[in-house]
């Protein structure tokens, strides 16, 4: 497997007006969409299919796979729904994207959706990232114009729309159902599924819904192939990936490698850890996926090696934490930030995160008693599996894995605080100034 940086998505990111119409087409930008126009559609989603796209979002779902579940074609709409809602601690590299090259996302979504039939597809971007929604609009506007979108585009005689819309602030809406029910007007909460999106999604019609950088992937490899993707990554996580290095790191920032890369070479490119300390404990695709230790460092970056060592690769989010960090604090903020945006419909998540916080608070001051562990750990195991979405399931994650492998450190919060054990002012990334006299 080859292990270099794999610049695709990333390749033009420094150019002074990375994110425009001139620049996207100086850079193979819509040939890909010129030659997808002239294919059957049922061969481009075979063709992603063949490719083995896996959901660039967290589940790892076959992309291709998703496309073919829709229902054969009845004369009414169906839709492409693009999930930008990113809201996850840690997570960071769909609105870089956006930002640095939204043709890429535009392209892909022209791509898509001709390949599915669809005429109208729509940007779900998460509200609070103005600067972002404006440069979509932009860009949806700069393809517009060129007549990339509309009418008969490139006089192929395929119409599409793309709709851009301002998520409310929720991190439920992250969820594909709940998402849905958000851009129908209606408040974000999940869905029971049974019928799923590709059945009765948007409007209650057939629906594709995909993650940014899922949909930005199509067009390069409808451009260079097949065998170009699965040229890089491993035999089941083929092609490559956008992995977001956060936190303890000398150079924090997007590395777009292949899959199957390993945290050690990564941190490598990085650097290595902040001043040459040791590494702690890391999340290997954001705060809803268990922790890994520096035991972890030469596990592939791969769907299937991360999920065999007992974690998720989900976003690859990857926050790195030294020796300074206490990992009582760390998953206690996290759990108030589930606890915080529990939409509250199921009462596994509703209730559970709620006691998981206070119990969590108790043992951070120092006020834990002697079963809070335990009780800790048997609150997870019952929301696990029992919510009706994986918010439930995601709070669960860092602490079960956590009181797994630093369990002394719970254990001490019977009786010390963690901010005596671990003072904050050593963990903190950005040295405090000292104002001159």
């Amino acid at each position: 497997m080859s292990t270099q940086l794999t610049p695709i998505l990333t390749k033009f990111w420094d150019h002074p007006q990375s994110w425009t119409l001139g620049t996207y087409e100086d850079n193979e930008g819509y040939q890909a969409l010129r030659k997808a126009l002239r294919t059957p559609p049922e061969e481009l989603v075979q063709g992603t299919k063949d490719s083995g796209l896996r959901g660039r979002g967290g589940a790892g779902f076959p992309a291709g796979m998703k496309m073919g579940f829709l229902p054969p074609p009845d004369g009414g709409p169906r839709y492409l729904v693009v999930n930008a809602d990113e809201s996850e601690p840690g997570t960071c590299k769909d609105i870089p994207l956006m930002m640095a090259a939204p043709h890429f996302l535009i392209e892909g979504m022209i791509i898509t959706a001709y390949a599915i039939g669809s005429n109208h597809a729509f940007i779900y971007v998460r509200g609070e990232v103005v600067h972002v929604y404006r440069r979509l609009m932009r860009a949806v506007q700069e393809a517009y114009a060129a007549g990339y979108l509309g009418q008969d585009i490139l006089g192929s005689g395929f119409n599409l729309d793309i709709t851009v819309h301002a998520g409310a602030g929720a991190y439920i809406c992250g969820e594909e159902t709940a998402l849905l029910d958000s851009l129908e007007g209606r408040r974000g909460q999940p869905r029971l599924k049974p019928p799923f999106p590709a059945v009765a999604g948007l409007y209650a019609r057939p629906t594709v819904l995909n993650n940014v950088e899922t949909i930005a992937s199509v067009p390069p490899i409808v451009l260079h192939g097949v065998d170009w993707f699965t040229g890089m990554g491993t035999e089941k996580s083929q092609g490559f990936g956008l992995f977001s290095l956060s936190g303890h790191v000398t150079r924090p920032g997007q590395y777009e490698a292949p899959l199957g890369i390993t945290l050690r070479e990564l941190l490598d490119m990085a650097g290595g850890m902040r001043n040459g300390r040791k590494l702690k404990f890391w999340t290997p695709g954001g705060s809803s996926t268990p922790i890994f230790t520096d035991e972890h460092l030469d596990v592939p970056l791969d769907f299937e090696s991360v999920a065999s060592a007992g974690s998720m690769l989900g976003t690859r989010a990857l926050m790195i934490f030294d020796e300074t960090t206490s990992v009582v604090r760390a998953v206690a903020r996290w759990t108030d930030f589930y606890a915080h945006e529990s939409c509250g419909k199921c009462t596994p998540c509703r209730e559970g995160t709620f006691w998981l916080k206070q119990i969590l608070d108790r043992i951070e001051h120092g006020r834990g008693s002697q079963d809070d562990i335990d009780k800790l750990v048997d609150i997870c195991d019952n929301i696990l599996g029992r919510s009706f979405c994986a918010l439930g399931d995601g709070a669960t994650s860092p602490i079960t894995s956590a009181v797994k492998y630093f369990r002394e450190e719970f254990e001490a919060g019977m009786h010390t605080p963690a901010a005596e054990l671990f003072p904050p002012e050593r963990s903190t990334l950005f040295a405090k100034e000292t104002l001159p006299a």
